[in-house]
């Protein structure tokens, strides 16, 4: 792969990651767009590691902090933060691997992705104007067991490629009650133990496939999404306090309706 290319794919993964647009369907879409080879679903995978750093990185004093309330107060709202976390990870898990097959395969066709960017930005429009309409009515420190496990199944969707695991959650996390910039801040802690998981356990994969000669590429691609994710991170967080999703969602009915119109035409 070319470094150029890996480095694109790397600044696109760290900026879509995060913003609710699907870093899967940016990425599935860029191969074809600038006829490259498509790396496929393991090195998207693998370079998702560079986003887990940023979001690392970014909450760094937030994760130290909530480690050691565990230890101390397993019983505090900080001190439950990682079993909530851990629970919400649950779904994501058994559909991932339940599904593994279908989402290396068949779910990558752009049309489905098109469809995908489609339906979850009305979606996206509907549930944001509805939070609109009402205040907050759930603190971060009040979130439940429930609670998790419902953003936790709202991730699992964004094992389609086009969803967007940010976008899912978020909307999620709204509909129980959240603000919109706690449902970017849970969203964001859910997406570690994801994120790692996806790419060490794709890690493997991604060298069978590539080759040895990838790991330059891997590199570049990895250390790129790092920086444009912790970029993206704190703009999207510092955003969603006074701004809401429609933009976003514009962004996703457009683009979806442009892809499908690509391939229609023959374009892609």
């Amino acid at each position: 792969m070319a470094l150029w290319f890996a480095a694109l794919l790397g600044l696109v993964q760290g900026l879509t990651e995060f913003i609710p647009v699907s870093s899967s369907a940016h990425l599935a879409i860029m191969p074809a767009l600038f006829r490259q080879p498509d790396p496929g679903p393991a090195y998207t995978a693998v370079i998702q590691l560079g986003t887990l750093l940023a979001v690392l990185a970014y909450f760094a004093k937030d994760l130290v902090h909530i480690t050691g309330a565990m230890f101390r107060e397993p019983s505090s709202a900080d001190g439950r933060l990682p079993f909530l976390l851990a629970a919400g990870t649950v779904p994501i898990v058994v559909f991932g691997l339940a599904l593994k097959k279908h989402i290396e395969g068949d779910l990558r066709s752009l049309y489905v992705i098109g469809g995908a960017l489609i339906v979850v930005g009305i979606a996206m429009w509907l549930i944001d104007r509805y939070a609109s309409g009402r205040d907050a009515t759930k603190p971060f420190n009040g979130i439940t067991f429930q609670d998790a496990l419902l953003v936790g199944l709202a991730q699992s969707l964004a094992l389609i490629p086009g969803v967007s695991r940010s976008g899912a959650t978020i909307c999620m996390a709204l509909l129980i009650g959240l603000s919109r910039s706690d449902s970017a801040r849970f969203s964001f802690l859910l997406s570690i133990p994801a994120i790692a998981g996806a790419g060490l356990f794709e890690l493997k994969d991604a060298l069978k496939v590539l080759g040895r000669d990838a790991i330059p590429a891997i590199a570049v691609g990895t250390s790129v999404a790092a920086v444009s994710g912790y970029v993206a991170v704190a703009w999207l967080i510092k955003w969603l306090g006074s701004h809401d999703l429609v933009g976003f969602a514009i962004y996703r009915i457009l683009a979806g309706l442009a892809l499908i119109g690509s391939l229609a035409a023959g374009a892609l």
